[in-house]
């Protein structure tokens, strides 16, 4: 009988020990928590927003999301691929050629901001006002120094088809393609002087500006959409759409506009939800 008592008194000692064990485990060594990718320009992931939004989605419904950070041009091809659940960018010509391809579901308009023109404070070209197509066709006949990010992101789509606007294909020597993200252009027109087109959320979360300044904003032309995507799960199964689905409504939701409203730097609001509009 006493081995009996023995035996049970040790398995009952052992589960106890395991409950005390799982209850200072953090839960993800618990149980894994699901996690979706998110394949998004960089000006998203470096302005900050995802750093300040994603934790309330994680919070919200469990999911864990997993972003990568490319030009929009590129965020687009990793969902081709199928290398991502979501993607979450901003070219809406792109944007719709995606989905017209089969490649893309449930396309949602999130928020917006512009482009904005930065340049030396001293603006040696003479661009500054609201026409980005005449500060454009300034910059060319000066030779001026130009970054551009020449990674086919949305931002280098918009920079393009600004010079297209200004009818003009000789672009000055000063041009140079970096073929780099808005963050490391930023660093280098900070460095040389140069001129660059940027969204104005990475702009006023960039912290290296040197001798930089806003020149042009306020031109139509500058408005900047966002777009949110599921990647369609008929050309790649894979695809995790139920959280998928819950990371695109939630971001159009009352509660994920909210958050987008509330991302500020020094009382300066970086992206406006539209969702509903």
């Amino acid at each position: 009988m006493l081995p009996l008592i023995q035996t049970l008194a040790r398995k009952h000692l052992a589960g106890l020990a395991t409950a005390a064990l799982l209850a200072v485990l953090p839960p993800a060594a618990q149980a894994q928590a699901p996690s979706i990718v998110v394949a998004s320009t960089t000006s998203t992931e470096q302005s900050g927003l995802f750093g300040q939004i994603l934790p309330q989605f994680r919070q919200a419904t469990g999911i864990d999301v997993k972003v990568v950070a490319l030009g929009t041009g590129q965020a687009l091809d990793v969902g081709r691929r199928g290398d991502a659940d979501v993607v979450f960018v901003h070219d809406a010509a792109a944007e719709q050629k995606f989905v017209d391809e089969g490649h893309g579901i449930e396309h949602r308009k999130v928020m917006y901001n512009d482009f904005v023109l930065i340049g030396p404070k001293d603006d040696p070209a003479g661009t500054k006002g609201q026409d980005v197509t005449a500060a454009l066709k300034k910059l060319a006949a000066a030779n001026a120094n130009f970054v551009s990010r020449g990674d086919k992101s949305g931002t280098h789509a918009a920079e393009l088809r600004y010079w297209t606007a200004a009818g003009i294909a000789d672009k000055g020597t000063g041009y140079k393609e970096c073929g780099c993200g808005m963050g490391p252009a930023l660093n280098m027109a900070a460095s040389s002087g140069a001129y660059v087109l940027a969204d104005r959320g990475t702009w006023l979360s960039f912290k290296n500006r040197a001798d930089l300044a806003v020149l042009v904003e306020g031109d139509k032309r500058l408005f900047n959409q966002y777009g949110v995507m599921v990647v369609n799960p008929e050309r790649h199964p894979h695809v995790k759409t139920a959280e998928a689905r819950k990371f695109v409504d939630w971001v159009v939701s009352p509660e994920g506009q909210h958050a987008i409203a509330a991302y500020k730097i020094e009382g300066e609001q970086l992206f406006f939800p539209n969702a509903g509009q």
